[in-house]
């Protein structure tokens, strides 16, 4: 801010000179003598009346230079409008909206003068609420974008993701390799950082990532039910960043830039085995990033600052680990059966078409349906297996996986002996015994239309005249064969003789 009053009281009033207003008001000599002249010009006397300000007084001594023509005026856009279609459709650009633009206004402005105006609207605009954190209630974590190098046994090279969190009051910052970004991962490293601060913060802001977010909104986030589960056990509760809005979690941007920097730059030229040597490597660095004084507060360092603000406000850990397991939603078969790590797990056949949730720990695979735990397996190493319990199939399908040969024999037996003869004929004529349920089946309900006793005399008249099969029984029993008399067939007439005609001794 210019001190022109200043200058002006101490040159009218005090009566200084030039070179001592200079050295009073902590401005070159030059300064001063261009006030001095300025007012002189403008005509102005000391004191200056009422309703001098600064603002009048700096436009009376410093009026604006001769300008170029100005420019016919022109509507302005509604920026306003085009920032909501911007937030609306990510691939909107300015170059389209100006055409848009020009087609509404021909006259309008041009294409550098509109995105000079945009600018510059919007940072009027675009403000930032500067953030207040308390003591160790916020972690802010994050994935970086850099990623360390790991040489394997066979020549390849993997890219290794880096983990990295930092609490809000303190920026103290933990940073860890993991082998990819899946839940097992993303749940190991919070956990890891947890026992890091030797606590847990009441809010961990993670970003919309599908492990810790499966439906991003803005208002009402739908969070993933293994992380949720995470959280729950260790006492802290998960706040999502608004999607597309880096600035909900800035101190994770600043804590992955930093740690890009200043860690993953260093081990650039450095060739790394393992997980393990890739962090023991890391974690070096970190300890001496964590103690680096600020810049602008040389006293202080983010080790400082954690150990006396946010380190005594953590929660302590819980007694036990987290037990990593994986939860995922799943809906059921019409079998009754819901497919899981290429396995198929039974549950009760009511809930067929029902959407459940697996909880699938190293030991077992447990299933949910609105909260409530509806069967529970052993989970199963191999592929393509069925795991399946009795109880979960209906009466029906029990009663049909009981069906074995032998039982449907002594089911037959109890109507009489013919009937059991006849079902083994009809299992036996099948090329899997399985293939003949039905139709012995069916023969044994006949005795329930036609009575036992009429089925026994059935079945042996069909097993005398070779009549074998459901539907030759049905039929004589429809039309009462089963009460007539079995005819004896007349004996075999002999040939005529001629001398042509060779008996059967002719070939033996």
């Amino acid at each position: 801010m210019r001190k022109i009053r200043e200058i002006l009281r101490l040159h009218f009033e005090q009566k200084l000179g030039q070179r001592q207003i200079a050295r009073s008001a902590n401005v070159s000599q030059s300064t001063v003598h261009e006030y001095l002249a300025r007012m002189e010009a403008a005509g102005l006397k000391w004191p200056l009346g009422e309703g001098w300000d600064e603002e009048r007084l700096e436009e009376a001594l410093f009026p604006p230079g001769p300008t170029a023509e100005k420019l016919p005026s022109r509507p302005l856009p509604d920026f306003a409008e085009l920032e909501r279609q911007r937030q609306r459709h990510r691939d909107l650009t300015l170059e389209l909206l100006w055409e848009e633009y020009r087609q509404q206004q021909p006259d309008g402005f041009s294409y550098s003068q509109f995105c000079k105006l945009y600018r510059r609207w919007r940072k009027r605009r675009d403000v930032v609420l500067r953030q207040e954190h308390r003591a160790g209630e916020k972690l802010f974590v994050d994935w970086a974008g850099a990623t360390i190098n790991l040489h394997l046994q066979d020549g390849s090279v993997r890219q290794a993701p880096l983990f990295v969190s930092a609490l809000g009051v303190s920026s103290y910052t933990y940073a860890e390799v993991a082998p990819n970004q899946q839940m097992e991962s993303w749940l190991k490293v919070q956990m890891h950082a947890f026992e890091y601060y030797g606590g847990c913060p009441a809010l961990l802001i993670p970003d919309n990532t599908k492990t810790g977010v499966i439906k991003a909104c803005r208002y009402e986030p739908e969070l993933n039910p293994t992380y949720q589960e995470f959280a729950a056990h260790y006492g802290v509760a998960v706040m999502p960043a608004r999607p597309y809005k880096p600035r909900d979690k800035a101190k994770a941007e600043c804590a992955v830039q930093i740690v890009q920097r200043w860690i993953v730059m260093r081990l650039r030229h450095r060739r790394f085995f393992s997980l393990v040597e890739a962090n023991e490597a890391v974690r070096e660095l970190l300890t001496e990033l964590n103690q680096r004084p600020f810049r602008k507060r040389r006293e202080d360092s983010r080790a400082s600052l954690f150990e006396r603000i946010d380190r005594p406000a953590l929660q302590p850990l819980p007694a036990e680990r987290y037990d990593l397991s994986h939860w995922s939603r799943a809906r059921v078969n019409i079998d009754y059966h819901v497919a899981f790590d290429a396995n198929w797990d039974s549950v009760p056949y009511t809930l067929a078409g029902q959407v459940v949730e697996l909880r699938a720990t190293p030991a077992t695979v447990e299933i949910f349906h609105r909260g409530r735990r509806v069967a529970s397996h052993l989970r199963s190493r191999g592929r393509y297996q069925s795991v399946a319990q009795a109880e979960h199939r209906p009466k029906s399908h029990q009663a049909h996986l009981e069906w074995t040969p032998s039982r449907i024999v002594n089911w037959a037996a109890k109507i009489g002996r013919h009937t059991a003869q006849m079902v083994e004929r009809i299992l036996a004529d099948k090329p899997h015994p399985e293939m003949g349920y039905r139709a012995c089946l069916g023969l044994i309900r006949l005795a329930d239309e036609y009575t036992p006793q009429r089925l026994e005399a059935a079945a042996e008249r069909a097993l005398l005249t070779g009549a074998i099969g459901y539907q030759r029984v049905k039929s004589m029993l429809r039309r009462g064969l089963d009460a007539e008399a079995l005819r004896t067939p007349p004996p075999a007439r002999p040939g005529p003789e001629h001398e042509n005609l060779r008996g059967s001794e002719y070939f033996q």
